[in-house]
């Protein structure tokens, strides 16, 4: 604005000094000079205003925020040039360190994906059922589509097929505008169930995350089976508050009767005979109850929900056949950035490495269709040197024994014209060389 200011000055002085004609083409000038710092001055309050309102707007929808927006990232895996969800869980060298012992590995066949990508704004999920209510929506610094869940409802997804003894599970959590005041009864029961009916009057175990904020009340795990003389009702005294006020990332790994469970880097439960007939727990179910929506507009959200066969031993499987493939390994949307949830599968590798000093690995990067060849082809080898850098940064492997490439989408092994599809697409190989 001062800039303008001068400019509007020393044209009027022109004005002043020069001829007739002179003084009409300064005149003009000086007029769109004026003109010209309006508009500047305009422009900074528009922007100020903006900001305030926007401040504002974010005290009134997350109360204790202080209008400052937290950055967000992906979690699970989209379309390779997109954004379109989210976890603002930092993914620099100290959060990666914090996950260097994190042993969670997803299952390697994919059984059921949903990011929420292909519903409307407002909808019920498409992929799920329920008995109460529900819809899709954004949360504005946060990217992504999630899946609001309505309180004192029983929602189920639509996997396609009853759960094996072994499989995993995991999904993004967000629960908006916790106060002081959330109640001890605010929780989001997860539920393994022996049938797909909107009920848990049946053969189930559970694990209920609990939001309170005024208490650490940690995370309450049961199991019912009829007949079992010696059910587990147990709570696992832990203080998750700070947790649940970011996005948090649940992992859930069943081996036939053992049950684990994280949040994000912590296993919180590790259960060998808590699922005591394994052949009963078929489906999956969520119910959330105690939340205050109507008061403070609390919500219980879920995005990127990914369920798997297997939780192979990758090790094994590597020393046994000499490559395996993994969509476990996740990085934020179009780019390089390795999500810490995924160093469980890294840190198998590593194990590997570390046992026989003679084998050396090529690391491959693969990419969905969406995106330019030639952008996806660059994605897919920054991913796979990314993985490499890992391997070599915090497990201390040697640089010379590993090699990395990338194919981009030049070798699918699902349809990418689904999302689950594309999930499974989006993988990263290690090949005995």
């Amino acid at each position: 604005m001062k800039t303008s200011n001068k400019l509007f000055y020393c044209l009027s002085f022109a004005l002043l000094m020069g001829t007739s004609g002179e003084a009409q083409f300064f005149k003009k000038l000086a007029k769109k000079a004026e003109k010209a710092a309006e508009r500047t001055v305009e422009r900074r309050v528009e922007k100020e205003t903006t900001k305030k309102t926007d401040q504002a707007l974010d005290s009134i929808l997350e109360p204790g925020s202080g209008g400052k927006q937290t950055p967000g990232n992906e979690n699970i895996p989209n379309g390779e040039g997109s954004t379109t969800s989210g976890s603002p869980i930092s993914t620099g060298p100290q959060t990666i360190e914090i996950y260097s012992k994190f042993d969670y590995v997803p299952g390697d066949k994919p059984i059921f994906y949903d990011d929420f990508n292909d519903d409307f704004m407002g909808d019920f999920p498409s992929k799920w059922n329920t008995n109460g209510s529900g819809e899709v929506v954004t949360l504005g610094n946060i990217p992504g589509k999630w899946y609001s869940v309505a309180n004192r409802s029983l929602t189920i997804p639509n996997l396609g097929t009853t759960l094996p003894e072994d499989f995993t599970m995991e999904f993004d959590l967000k629960v908006t505008n916790l106060t002081r005041n959330t109640g001890s009864g605010a929780i989001l029961g997860i539920y393994l169930s022996e049938t797909d009916g909107l009920t848990t009057n049946e053969n189930h175990v559970k694990a209920n995350l609990n939001f309170c904020q005024y208490i650490a009340i940690g995370v309450r795990v049961e199991n019912e089976f009829r007949g079992d003389p010696a059910p587990i009702a147990n709570t696992m005294q832990q203080d998750f508050r700070e947790i649940y006020k970011d996005v948090a990332h649940v992992s859930i790994a069943v081996n036939k009767n053992r049950y684990r469970l994280w949040l994000n880097e912590v296993k919180v439960v590790d259960l060998p005979q808590f699922i005591v007939k394994p052949e009963l727990i078929n489906y999956i179910k969520f119910y959330v109850n105690g939340i205050d929506r109507q008061k403070k507009q609390e919500q219980v959200l879920i995005s990127n929900l990914k369920v798997a066969e297997g939780g192979v031993d990758l090790r094994r499987k590597l020393m046994s056949e000499g490559k395996i493939s993994t969509n476990g390994i996740l990085f934020n949307s179009g780019s390089a950035d390795i999500l810490p949830q995924s160093m469980g599968i890294i840190r198998q590798i590593s194990q590997v490495l570390n046992q026989d000093g003679s084998i050396s690995l090529n690391i491959v990067g693969h990419t969905d269709s969406d995106g330019s060849d030639e952008s996806n082809i660059t994605l897919s080898k920054n991913r796979a040197e990314a993985v490499k850098k890992a391997l070599v940064s915090v497990y201390g492997i040697s640089a010379d024994r590993l090699s990395s490439e990338g194919k981009g989408e030049a070798e699918p092994v699902a349809d990418n014209g689904t999302t689950q599809g594309k999930a499974q697409n989006r993988r990263v190989e290690f090949i005995k060389k």
